[in-house]
């Protein structure tokens, strides 16, 4: 019986997620789409071309007329942790859209309810469903090389063609850090398999770029085990564009991983190996069913299905929501950031509300 889900945010994202993902998890039936915004649905109905009884302005309205198991959040950032919260009340399920919440605090009550509800709470983190970050992420849990020593990651795009007017990305709030980079900051930790610590952070605006907020910046991130992240990114890069994971390159003890994911167009996934003293080698992929949303959303139903637990739970991602507001706080004070309780509590500390108003759920990525 397929997990029956209400869509919740039906801008240009979310029908793209009702377009294009949904319809590919045959154990996921959509029952109902919401969205505040009368234009937003008149254009979803046209575009999905489903009865206007499907069509709902909030989700109370939807939970009341239409039986759900669980609700898929593809709100703007500001509507991520109130819509969790009125699903998770209801006793659904909840699959949300990166970033999870405008702050920590909010992000824990969202965890708090969904664990005292015993309901699954997950964040679409997709960049996980690939095969080359979870071959890396293997290879360094065996210790194939031994120690890891530093890694560095080089993320560049240029996203810088459309006319400023009507443009929304342009206006994002830090949209390297928090459309971009969390992508890369979630990856770290599945891929590293230990927590960061601590982060120094500084971003900047090229003369050419038409970003209202920073387009770039770099990082040193300090994680356990001694290891350190060197991490530089770009939204207006004019260098050889990376691929959407970025370019990675791990030194070990015993050789050095390079790998790279979700390219463009036939530019192919791959993991290389280069041992001291030897020639790289690489390595098979393993095969992975479903990749990047569509996995997501299929490893959410089976957790919903069976009770299994996520890798991307909201308790989980809390850390990846802590290192993204870290390198906000860093960059925006010029003062590295520790990400250890107590320190934790008060990293996203004002700014929540700029956050909510000024960034959208996973804009185009």
């Amino acid at each position: 019986m397929a997990v029956r889900v209400i869509q919740a945010g039906m801008g240009g994202w979310g029908v793209n997620w009702a377009e294009n993902v949904v319809p590919k998890v045959s154990n996921v039936k959509t029952v109902a789409y919401v969205d505040m915004a009368a234009a937003s649905l008149e254009r979803a109905q046209a575009k999905l071309g489903l009865s206007s009884k499907c069509y709902f302005k909030s989700l109370s309205e939807a939970l009341s007329a239409v039986e759900c198991d669980a609700v898929l959040i593809t709100s703007q950032l500001e509507g991520h942790i109130p819509l969790s919260l009125e699903a998770l009340a209801a006793g659904r399920h909840v699959l949300v859209e990166k970033p999870f919440a405008a702050s920590i605090e909010d992000a824990q009550k969202a965890v708090i309810e969904a664990e005292r509800q015993d309901r699954v709470l997950m964040v679409s983190q997709n960049y996980r469903f690939q095969p080359a970050p979870i071959a890396v992420r293997k290879i360094i849990e065996r210790s194939d090389l031994g120690a890891v020593g530093t890694v560095h990651i080089d993320f560049r795009r240029y996203a810088n063609h459309a006319p400023i007017e009507g443009h929304k990305h342009y206006g994002i709030w830090h949209p390297l850090l928090v459309d971009m980079s969390i992508h890369h900051f979630d990856l770290m930790r599945m891929v590293l398999g230990v927590e960061p610590l601590r982060i120094e952070c500084r971003t900047w605006n090229p003369s050419w770029s038409r970003f209202k907020s920073a387009s770039s910046g770099s990082a040193i991130i300090d994680f356990e085990n001694n290891i350190t992240v060197d991490y530089r990114g770009s939204w207006v890069s004019t260098d050889t564009q990376t691929s959407w994971s970025g370019d990675w390159r791990i030194e070990c003890e015993k050789g050095v991983v390079e790998w790279c994911s979700r390219g463009d167009a036939g530019v192919p996934e791959r993991v290389t190996v280069r041992r001291l003293g030897k020639e790289p080698k690489e390595i098979k992929l393993p095969k992975v069913a479903r990749r990047d949303r569509e996995g997501c959303l299929a490893a959410f139903a089976k957790a919903v299905e069976k009770g299994l637990a996520v890798d991307t739970s909201g308790r989980d991602n809390i850390n990846t929501l802590a290192l993204m507001f870290g390198a906000v706080k860093a960059a925006d004070t010029g003062v590295p950031v520790f990400l250890r309780a107590p320190e934790l509590a008060e990293i996203a500390s004002g700014n929540g509300g700029q956050a909510g108003m000024a960034v959208s759920a996973g804009s185009n990525r």
